[in-house]
């Protein structure tokens, strides 16, 4: 236990010291690129999202404002399809779009794409508003999880409430606009592209980004109470996709897969229960429920992620003093890895990939290490007690008489001794093996 406590607090030491070194590199690799990035022409960067409104979307939107902030990007336009998503996210959403330094412009697309819902809230806080032919807007009436109506009196509350958000947003694109908003809110009215434009509730509407950018050169907009010219016709177009996390996340986020994802869980904690002992059922329950709660957002990704961590760590550390051919350390490294990316996908942080991989490897590495050796320990021959005497060698002392009774010493002990069925009788001096004990008495085998 001693050696092992020592070799693990060595493998923390070392994961520590590299967890604080790595990032530093990182940091300065990206203070590199950033300031090349300085030094390019004029660019938009673009990003594109399709699916619900989850906090991933918070985050890509929140990536996409800095990178363009650090490239002097005249914008960032958010190519959005989506039937709508949480409210407490899109308030999120929304106000981090308003304190942006740099102008958002949110452009429905492709045609038949649609910003329903907390969507028609995201387009309305963008400094400028743009939708695709074909594409539409609004049906932004609150409903509950599933999609189910909500009670007459909290869905009374929840309207005004809303209604007061989406008349603010829209305030100043004109009465029609917000009269409009109002009605997607209180009864769920949407709207066309070309309807949307004759209500002012948008600004262009444009048949791609190209479009889109020939168009808004010169556009005014009010960015932090300054107004801003945008210069945007022949800019460079600077695409910046989902990183794999998010697409990950933003896949699992879908109602069907986190469905999967909870009854999964639970079947693996129910058969862990019903056939303990393999461990694999019931840590591919565990890691699977988590990433559930955290898909339907009943747990934050901050404490998703630590709890993540924490099974990783347990795991990890059950599998050392459990060897289970790897099950549990297989676990641990994919709960690890899971936890450490939600934990660090939070905005101004970046995910130290080169940091949780190497991390993950030590502890792997530390992991096997431990149950080999405790493994080994448990095979050992006894060196001691009355296991220690089987299989030890024997000098014969007193012969054997016809019933093959004796006596024998052995480490440095005279007792009496029996020979085993088989055995030959043997004479003094002999060597015999000690095959068993009855008692005080050795049961033995001529060598």
């Amino acid at each position: 236990m001693k050696k092992i406590w020592s070799y693990f607090r060595i493998v923390y030491l070392s994961s520590l010291f590299l967890g604080l070194l790595l990032p530093t590199v990182g940091q300065v690799g990206l203070a590199m690129a950033g300031g090349v990035e300085q030094e390019t022409d004029s660019r938009v960067h673009v990003l594109t999202f399709q699916g619900a409104v989850t906090p991933v979307l918070g985050q890509y939107i929140v990536d996409g404002i800095e990178a363009a902030q650090a490239s002097n990007a005249q914008a960032v336009i958010l190519q959005l399809d989506t039937p709508g998503g949480s409210v407490e996210v899109t308030k999120y959403i929304v106000q981090e779009m308003l304190a942006s330094p740099v102008p958002i412009v949110v452009y429905v697309s492709p045609s038949a794409a649609q910003a329903g819902s907390a969507g028609t809230f995201i387009t309305l806080a963008g400094h400028v508003a743009a939708m695709a032919p074909g594409s539409s807007i609004g049906a932004a009436s609150p409903v509950g999880s599933g999609g189910a109506d909500v009670g007459e009196t909290m869905q009374a509350k929840v309207k005004n409430i809303l209604s007061a958000d989406i008349e603010n947003l829209a305030a100043r694109r004109g009465e029609k606009a917000v009269e409009w908003a109002v009605a997607a809110v209180q009864d769920a009215a949407a709207a066309t592209a070309d309807r949307a434009l004759e209500l002012g509730v948008i600004d262009f509407i444009a048949t791609d980004v190209a479009d889109l950018a020939e168009q808004m050169d010169g556009f005014v907009v009010t960015v932090q109470g300054t107004e801003v010219t945008l210069r945007t016709a022949g800019t460079l177009v600077q695409r910046l996709d989902l990183s794999p996390l998010q697409q990950f996340l933003n896949f699992i986020t879908n109602p069907s897969v986190a469905t999967i994802l909870l009854t999964l869980g639970s079947v693996g904690l129910i058969a862990e229960i019903y056939n303990p002992g393999t461990f694999i059922p019931g840590t591919i329950g565990l890691i699977s429920l988590f990433l559930g709660l955290y898909a339907l957002g009943q747990l934050d990704a901050n404490f998703a992620g630590l709890a993540l961590v924490v099974l990783g760590i347990l795991l990890f550390v059950a599998e050392a003093f459990t060897p289970t051919f790897g099950a549990l350390a297989l676990g641990g490294a994919a709960s690890f890895i899971f936890g450490s990316a939600l934990l660090f996908d939070a905005p101004g942080l970046a995910v130290p990939w080169v940091t949780i991989l190497t991390m993950t490897a030590l502890m792997g590495a530390f992991t096997v290490f431990a149950g080999g050796k405790a493994l080994t320990a448990q095979r050992r021959q006894p060196i001691t007690g009355r296991e220690s005497l089987i299989g030890s060698t024997a000098t014969v002392r007193g012969l054997f008489d016809e019933q093959g009774r004796g006596s024998v010493l052995t480490a440095g002990e005279l007792w009496n001794a029996t020979l085993a069925p088989g055995s030959p009788s043997p004479a003094i001096g002999d060597l015999m093996t000690v095959e068993g004990r009855q008692g005080y008495t050795l049961v033995v085998r001529k060598t």
